[in-house]
């Protein structure tokens, strides 16, 4: 880790139980003692003091875990419950009798505990240490026959040292006295009595029963158990000693997160005058069981996160705790199944990283509730579950979208630049800007003419506001609508409608549909040479328009005896009523010689007034290919 970017990082000590016990310099990263530490108070009992912190910096967020182990020091002398012990022994007790004094409690561990303990020289008495699993124990010797008549009471000093350098010490006054009668002292069946106890025991279960035997007879041989004059109160709140039987009971809660170890000091003495008494220690150990489960604790800079987070990402860290010990402490974590989730273990035990395991979408789903689920392994297993919410925030990963690709437009033609014909409409699927859509197009300007253009297509591109944009088209398809803003023009072209005007009705007749132009009745000669015939032309329109023509007619006159072709002739001789004079179609104007009779040699091509019919074909058929006006 850089020391330079400690401070921009915050780096910090997470609150805990005991973090302002120190200070942390986030300049260089220095843990420093914040004040006086006092190891038997956070640590009475324990071998091994360990204070466990957690470092935390961020971007990226990481949790770095510090232990601290407290050392001892020897800051406390070893010191008697009592600063006097009156001692009463029988005159006849015989030398190597052994009598348990208190024993100094030095609060210090290991080599800076209670090590020595030493008698002021005498003639009488001895000191001797009995070392056991836990402590030492000092007993008083007897090493001469006692006298009561040449010296009824003793004054001793006994000196307790402990192994510190300098070594530290305390002193008991020891007065005693020398009885006469009863001879015989109580005695346990075990200095030391060592038993378990599971935790949370309930009240009322027996511990252990303890047994002490008194060899006098009669008031002299009966015994009374009671716990000793230096018990602290913690253990008369949790057990109960029956004082006939001995028996040790549960009266209170039993902690093994609380307290580990018990140290019961029992003294039995008989009720003979005066009453002799012994003393024994005994010690529970307390059993860890599982009932305490997990504790989750997350840690997370933002609970959003971008939907193009990429697989792997970290987004919080999950430190899980167990008080319990053991099997019992050791925890499973996993994350709730069926999201783009995973928990990925550390290398600390029970520290997990929340990673994304999956590509997140914020259109499929934008909110995740993961529930974090803590398992312990012990029996019965035990389980927390914590939930932790995630958002998920918007990038500009969709384009905008039409509901319809391509479109069409139906618009009559003659319409006004700039008026409004037609919307398109895309939706994003994204948040805020991201979705915020800008139209233009591609081509596409003027007004529309049916005669001109009669469908075309441009394209409209949507393009949102997110960063980089993202666009996209669609096609629209134009079919110009016919308006009736065109009069007939006759060229060619046969309409549906019309009338034929000349001097003469009853000579020629015009069909409204086809556009023929036939002759009604035979030439006579009372006709006139010459005709000249008007044609009106009118559309269907909802205003009609019209358009006119004018056709020349003129009668020729042929010799008896075969057909004479007469090139500047402008006429046909008619011999047969209904005889096709002239056809109008919508695109080729016909000449049409059916039905003769008597057909000519020669046929001439008709040249009218307005238009010029050319190119003979045989079997007497005429045909316009081209029109010219004239």
């Amino acid at each position: 880790m850089d020391v330079n970017t400690l401070t921009s990082r915050r780096l910090r000590i997470v609150p805990g139980p005991n973090h302002a016990l120190f200070q942390l310099n986030q300049n260089n990263g220095l843990l420093s003692v914040g004040t006086n530490i006092d190891r038997e108070e956070l640590c009475d009992g324990t071998k091994v003091c360990l204070i466990n912190l957690k470092i935390v910096v961020e971007n990226p967020l990481e949790i770095h875990h510090v232990g601290v182990e407290i050392s001892d020091v020897n800051d406390h002398s070893p010191a008697f419950p009592e600063s006097a012990q009156r001692l009463e022994i029988a005159e006849n007790t015989p030398p190597g009798t052994r009598f348990q004094v208190h024993a100094a409690r030095d609060p210090d561990f290991g080599v800076q505990s209670v090590k020595t303990y030493k008698l002021n020289t005498n003639d009488i008495f001895d000191i001797e240490i009995r070392d056991s699993e836990e402590d030492k124990i000092p007993f008083l010797v007897l090493k001469k026959p006692l006298d009561r008549e040449k010296k009824a009471e003793h004054c001793l000093v006994l000196t307790a040292a402990d192994g510190g350098s300098p070594p530290k010490s305390g002193t008991l006054h020891l007065n005693i006295t020398v009885l006469d009668v009863n001879d015989n002292r109580p005695m346990f069946s075990k200095d030391v009595y060592t038993v378990s106890l599971d935790e949370n025991a309930p009240i009322g279960t027996l511990v252990l029963q303890i047994n002490a035997t008194d060899l006098d007879e009669g008031m002299n041989s009966e015994i009374e158990y009671s716990f000793g004059k230096t018990q602290r109160k913690k253990v008369h709140d949790i057990f109960d000693l029956d004082r006939v039987t001995g028996e040790i009971t549960v009266k209170g809660s039993v902690d093994f997160e609380e307290t580990e170890i018990y140290k019961l000091d029992i003294k039995v003495s008989d009720k003979g005058q005066p009453p002799t008494m012994t003393e024994s220690r005994v010690i529970i150990k307390i059993k860890d069981v599982n009932d305490n489960k997990p504790e989750i604790e997350a840690t997370s800079l933002s609970n959003k996160i971008p939907e193009n987070t990429k697989p792997g990402t970290i987004i919080a860290l999950i430190s899980v705790t167990d008080r319990d010990s053991g099997v019992n402490g050791k925890v499973i974590c996993k994350v709730s199944d069926h999201v783009p989730f995973d928990l990925r273990p550390s290398i600390e035990e029970n520290m997990y990283s929340l990673i994304t395991k999956g590509l997140l979408d914020r259109e499929t789903l934008s909110h995740y509730d993961l529930i974090i689920t803590a398992t312990d392994c012990g029996e019965p297993q035990l389980q927390s579950v914590k939930t932790l919410s995630v958002q998920v925030s918007d990038v500009n990963d969709n384009k905008p979208s039409f509901s319809q690709n391509p479109q069409e437009l139906y618009l009559t033609e003659n319409n006004t630049p700039g008026a409004a014909i037609f919307s398109v409409s895309a939706a994003d699927e994204d948040l805020n800007e991201n979705s915020v859509i800008n139209y233009h197009l591609l081509r596409g300007d003027g007004s529309f003419d049916f005669e001109a253009v009669k469908t075309f297509q441009f394209q409209v591109v949507a393009t949102d506001s997110g960063t980089p944009s993202l666009s996209s088209n669609v096609t629209v398809h134009v079919f110009i609508l016919d308006q009736n803003d065109n009069a007939p023009v006759i060229l060619y072209p046969v309409s549906s409608n019309g009338s034929a005007e000349g001097v003469d009705h009853s000579l020629f007749g015009l069909d409204r549909y086809t556009g023929q132009i036939r002759t009604l009745r035979s030439f006579t000669e009372t006709d006139e040479a010459e005709h000249k015939l008007l044609i009106l032309v009118k559309d269907n329109g909802n205003v009609s328009l019209s358009a006119t023509a004018t056709v020349m007619v003129k009668q020729m006159h042929f010799a008896n005896k075969g057909s004479v072709f007469v090139e500047s002739a402008r006429y046909f001789k008619m011999k047969t009523v209904f005889f096709p004079l002239l056809l109008l179609t919508a695109k080729r104007l016909s000449v049409f010689f059916e039905n003769c009779y008597t057909k000519p040699t020669y046929y001439h091509y008709l040249q009218g007034s307005r238009y010029c019919i050319y190119n003979l074909f045989l079997f007497g058929n005429i045909k316009l290919n081209e029109i010219s006006h004239l």
